[in-house]
């Protein structure tokens, strides 16, 4: 139900609802007014009424006395009258006086007869005066006085009417227009919540008396019994003096802590005239001794939850252990300890797995709220713990060892007694040493100190510092399997790249290799010698990181090995690549079905609580999407023209340092990722380079990471290598690097710095051979006339072999064009190019074959021969030693091996 407090002027001003309403609550005797003014009326009729019956009542005995008292009256008076004594003593006093009074009687219309004497002069009687008086009827007498009775009666009834209509609206204007049964209720609430609530309640007066206290507020001040009823000043309550001041200044206070005896009171103060009462203040006092203690207990676990909050984000942000470790400290200080030390075993920092014991040497990887200069030991210093000491303790027990007083601690004063005096020099007095463990094994030690500005550590503080000391531990461990993973994978990754450049004389190459922090990835290069004194330069980016990223380039690095020792052109071999790492991808795919498959048909697995993560990452295919995905550029500088040939796929392209210092990105086409080719064919660019220009090769982690775009990248890049237009490889590697590689670098980088040297005129030797087989010999002494210009005599027989048989074969089985080139370089280099693409097959001829010993004669004298193809045909090279490395053959082996032959054309 709906309680209406209605005032009374709500209603619109004039209407008659409200005249009837004003009316209906006047004459409502619930309410005070009514009450009065029907009391006043029927009192003023109980008067009139009253005063109506006694004027009755009083009415006959009141004439009768007035008549008689009129009768005595005229008796005296004709008594004592000048004539009556001397007709008294007339002879006829009868005659004399009877005639005077039945005159007085008729005029006096007396009816009641009164005797009076009358004496002489001597006082002596001497005769009697009867008078009689008619006495007044009752009702004429009531009747006379009636009209100012009911006036006096009716002015009454106004005055009160009156009185109760001013009561009423006084009382309305007090009560706010509430009815008496709303002010009745609210009374009563009031009342009964301000002695219930535990709060203390205080009416102050503008002069700082006390007006009103509810119990709550007796006994948190201890006020006395009549402090509220003699309205007593508040400066004679015996109050503490600031809070008596606050209570008796007026102004406004919002939980102000004031102390009263022993307990903290919290104050607010708000004035009570702005909400229409008198001038003064109300005071609410809450006890807030016990809610203080509870709040500083409770702001002390919020402050150490977000405490753990904060470790959850700022630990193990890198999987670096000593960062890890020194991220543990960071956090720590000065939020629950003053300083922090962390030591981790050896093996840790290797990725072993450690060893415990109080006996093992831990490395001291952080120092916080100290200068590491002032600790017992440094950063970097190897310590092993004295057994007996808390943190050998510790190490022992695998629980947290709790040192309140340092001073007290004899056993920690044993590891060092000149370090620990100055440990308490600087006023730590408080240690709490923790293990640091994961999946029950120890990893280091954590050691938290306090001096004497904090308050000592306590019991309680052991359970959170084993917490935080937890979380880091968990991540500790994280960063040491990764680092022993990294570490595997680095080892793995070095060893797949070359590890010594080939020798050759085209191009000086440097390079340079730096694995990802986040994880080894599957960038590689590659520097191959190729026949004709040629070079081919090969970087290429596996997509991923780990070990199956690294073991995937070093399968791509030997194909690329395989397909150039085939001689092919860079297009091709791209092609022949792209293949292969789609079978890969195949291959890995249906691995991975059939081995899901197998796992999911009629296979129940069960796996034990807490050991699916570990069983996942055990499992060799972990990890692998299926998809390996590889870029690769490839490409081959001839140094007898200076031309460079290349193909892309997927793969940045290079830049060229020209030897002016110009840089330039030429537009080589890009194709597809390996894998991803298809059928799309690759094209190749060709380049002709001066002597002394710079090839530079990269991987894109050199020009792009999550910090700074590829067009960002590649301007640093030109920027870098305009500066120095005369700089070694090495000292280019070494420029780029310093520039471009940020701190983190958050993929492999691989970089080939390659500057060109072109095979001089004088060292190359080119000669038309018509299809005439009699053009050999003219052929072949020219050919022995350059080797003896180039003072390579010792090689003239073998030479003059190998040609005559590359020739002849080339007149009889070959087409037009026939060329014959010799290149002096690091081997002398004989090359026998035809029109036709047939190539000649080494094999053992039989004793009855009259030919087929041709190739097997050339194997035998050169130190390589091979085969490679060209758009218009092929070429067949040698080479040879210059310096006669192979078993030196004298004139009886030579003739030896020619005896086996008797289809050898004459010399």
């Amino acid at each position: 139900m709906r309680e209406n407090f209605r005032r009374g002027g709500d209603s619109p001003r004039g209407s008659s609802s409200s005249h009837r309403q004003r009316l209906r609550s006047l004459l409502d005797v619930r309410s005070v007014a009514g009450l009065v003014f029907v009391l006043q009326p029927a009192l003023a009729v109980l008067l009139v009424v009253a005063a109506v019956l006694a004027l009755v009542c009083q009415a006959p005995g009141a004439t009768t006395r007035e008549a008689r008292q009129r009768s005595i009256v005229g008796a005296e008076t004709f008594a004592h009258a000048r004539g009556t004594p001397a007709a008294m003593k007339s002879a006829h006093p009868t005659g004399l006086l009877r005639p005077q009074a039945e005159s007085a009687r008729k005029h006096s219309g007396l009816g009641l007869n009164t005797v009076t004497p009358a004496v002489d002069t001597g006082h002596h009687v001497i005769g009697t005066v009867p008078a009689g008086n008619r006495p007044v009827k009752a009702d004429e007498r009531i009747a006379g006085r009636l009209p100012l009775l009911l006036g006096s009666a009716a002015a009454a009834l106004l005055l009160a009417v009156a009185g109760t209509a001013l009561v009423n609206r006084r009382l309305r204007r007090r009560t706010r227009g509430l009815d008496p049964a709303t002010v009745y209720r609210r009374y009563d609430h009031h009342h009964a919540v301000l002695h219930a609530v535990r709060e203390g309640v205080l009416i102050v007066s503008s002069d700082g008396r006390l007006i009103l206290a509810n119990d709550e507020a007796r006994r948190l001040l201890e006020l006395p019994a009549d402090a509220e009823e003699n309205r007593r000043p508040i400066a004679d309550l015996g109050l503490e003096p600031r809070l008596s001041a606050l209570l008796t200044s007026g102004r406004e206070a919002t939980d102000e802590v004031y102390l009263s005896g022993d307990r903290l009171l919290a104050v607010n103060v708000r004035p009570t005239a702005p909400y229409g009462g008198p001038a003064g203040s109300a005071v609410t006092l809450r006890d807030t001794t016990e809610l203080r203690a509870l709040t500083g207990r409770a702001a002390v676990a919020q402050e150490r939850l977000r405490l753990i909050h904060d470790a959850g984000l700022r630990i193990g942000t890198t999987l670096d252990v000593g960062r890890t470790a020194a991220e543990l400290a960071d956090v720590a200080v000065p939020r629950f300890a003053d300083v922090v030390t962390v030591e981790l075993l050896e093996p840790v920092l290797r990725g072993d797995e450690p060893e415990s014991g109080t006996t093992a040497d831990l490395r001291r990887m952080a120092v916080r709220g100290v200068p590491q200069e002032s600790a017992i030991y440094q950063v970097g210093d190897v310590i092993r713990f004295v057994p007996g000491t808390p943190m050998a303790a510790c190490l022992e027990s695998r629980r947290p060892v709790l040192v309140d007083d340092l001073r007290r601690s004899d056993t920690w004063r044993r590891q060092d007694l000149e370090g620990t005096q100055r440990v308490l020099d600087a006023r730590i007095r408080s240690l709490i040493a923790v293990p640091l463990q994961a999946r029950g094994v120890v990893l280091g030690l954590a050691n938290f100190w306090r001096s004497d500005h904090a308050d000592d550590f306590e019991e309680e503080d052991l359970s959170f510092a084993e917490e935080l000391t937890a979380r880091a531990a968990i991540s500790i461990d994280n960063a040491r399997r990764y680092t022993r993973e990294h570490t595997t994978a680095v080892t793995l990754q070095r060893s797949l790249l070359p590890q010594t450049l080939p020798e050759q004389s085209a191009l000086e190459v440097a390079h340079r290799y730096l694995p990802a922090q986040a994880g080894v990835g599957g960038d590689w290069f590659d520097v191959i010698p190729l026949p004709g004194a040629r070079v081919a330069l090969v970087v290429g980016d596996v997509v991923g990181h780990g070990l199956h990223a690294a073991a995937t380039m070093g399968r791509l690095r030997t194909a690329v090995h395989n397909f150039s020792a085939l001689d092919l052109p860079p297009d091709e071999l791209l092609s022949h690549l792209d293949e292969l790492v789609s079978h890969i991808d195949t291959d890995e795919a249906r691995a991975a079905s059939g081995e899901a498959g197998g796992r999911g048909e009629g296979v129940e697995e069960t796996v034990r609580p807490g050991t699916g993560s570990d069983t996942d990452r055990a499992r060799p295919d972990a990890g692998r999407t299926g998809i390996t995905g590889a870029t690769c550029l490839y490409a081959i500088y001839e140094p007898v023209g200076g031309r460079v040939t290349m193909a892309r796929a997927g793969h940045p392209g290079p830049a060229v340092v020209h030897p002016d210092g110009a840089v330039t990105f030429p537009e080589v086409p890009v194709s597809p990722p390996l894998g991803l080719g298809g059928s799309v064919p690759v094209e190749t660019a060709e380049l002709t380079l001066p002597q002394g220009s710079r090839l530079v090769l990269y991987t894109n982690g050199l020009v792009e990471d999550r910090d700074r775009d590829i067009g960002t990248g590649l301007d640093q890049l030109r920027t870098v290598l305009a500066t120095g237009a005369d700089r070694t490889p090495e000292q280019t590697c070494a420029a780029v690097l310093d520039a471009m590689l940020s701190e983190h670098p958050s993929d492999d980088i691989a970089l080939l710095v390659a500057r060109t040297h072109l095979l001089g005129p004088s060292r190359v030797a080119e000669w038309e051979v018509s299809s005439d087989p009699a053009a050999v010999a003219p052929v072949r002494a020219a050919c022995l006339r350059t080797l003896k210009s180039w003072g390579l005599e010792a090689l003239e027989f073998t030479t003059e072999l190998i040609l005559s048989e590359l020739i002849t074969n080339a007149i009889r089985y070959g087409a037009q064009p026939i060329r014959v080139r010799l290149l002096h370089d690091r081997a002398l280099i004989c090359e026998v190019s035809d029109g036709t693409s047939a190539s000649p097959h080494l094999r053992r001829a039989a004793t009855t074959d009259e030919g087929g010993r041709g190739l097997f004669l050339v194997a035998q004298f050169a130190q390589r021969w091979g085969t490679r193809y060209t758009p218009g045909g092929k070429v067949i090279w040698t080479e040879q030693s210059l310096d006669e490395g192979r078993p030196a053959r004298g004139p009886d082996a030579a003739d030896d091996v020619l005896d086996q032959w008797d289809d050898v054309p004459a010399l």
